[in-house]
């Protein structure tokens, strides 16, 4: 059997608390997206994909020595903004700052660790962001995507710690996905 699985942050309490009291005034903007429910908003650090179930357990090897050479992250929120431009955009998402060139050297190292088990290496630049939602197909955006962008692209947060990476599992269900947390790591102290 495989496992449809990712790594990835939960995010910290004020994180939450942010996007949920922003998230409904998000909704009135911009109608044609497929919104994330607060739930299932994390930040993905690698996505694995299908992965043999009998393989979880020496992969989960592999990243805890990995977690073992690196300190929590410190992070805050940094804006709204859109993946794929404005002309057709595919993605709303929230940007971070902070330790973000250590966490991208530590997502270079998960890859290079899970590179046996056959997971694909990211070939794009990491951007880590948490996703909000979706544009549907034919979208109509215009000038309320321009009022979003302009109304939610100063969204910051506190400085947060991210303490623990988490191997989630992904089932696809016809009313969104449901995730499942299958273990975890701490990062060193």
């Amino acid at each position: 059997m495989e496992i449809r699985s990712f790594l990835a942050f939960e995010l910290p309490q004020e994180f939450k608390e942010i996007i949920s009291q922003v998230l409904p005034d998000m909704k009135k903007f911009l109608r044609d997206v497929r919104w994330l429910i607060p739930a299932n908003i994390h930040l993905t650090i690698v996505f694995m994909g299908s992965v043999p179930s009998e393989q979880i357990k020496p992969v989960g090897e592999r990243v805890a020595k990995v977690c073992m050479r690196y300190k929590p992250f410190n992070v805050s929120l940094d804006g709204a903004g859109l993946f794929s431009g404005r002309r057709i955009p595919k993605v709303i998402r929230v940007g971070l700052a902070g330790d973000i060139a250590r966490m991208s050297r530590f997502r270079n190292d998960l890859h290079k660790a899970l590179l046996p088990f056959g997971i694909k290496r990211e070939k794009r630049r990491f951007s880590p962001h948490l996703t909000l939602g979706r544009f549907r197909r034919g979208a109509r955006t215009g000038k309320y995507l321009d009022d979003f962008l302009v109304r939610y692209r100063d969204i910051t947060s506190p400085m947060c710690k991210l303490n623990e990476l988490i191997l989630f599992q992904s089932n696809l269900k016809p009313d969104g996905a449901v995730y499942t947390r299958l273990m975890g790591w701490p990062l060193s102290t």
